[in-house]
């Protein structure tokens, strides 16, 4: 297990998360708050064309994916 991609996301920075994951800019973007909490903890940065999730973010979206997926299983 990688302690580097363990992170205990509240249920609105995981859904802030996946949203920046096809670009804020399609659908319903997460709030500045939420963005700035990311940006923090490395998941997202914010450039000339508005937030994206960072490659950081992109590896502890697809590993607590799966950790998701096992607490709804249970």
């Amino acid at each position: 297990m990688n302690a580097e991609l363990d992170y205990d996301l509240r249920p609105e920075q995981w859904e802030a998360l996946k949203a920046l994951r096809g670009g804020a800019n399609q659908g319903c973007a997460p709030s500045q708050y939420l963005i700035e909490q990311l940006v923090e903890l490395g998941l997202a940065d914010v450039g000339g064309q508005g937030p994206r999730i960072s490659p950081m973010g992109r590896r502890v979206l697809i590993r607590g994916s799966s950790r998701l997926w096992e607490d709804v299983a249970a």
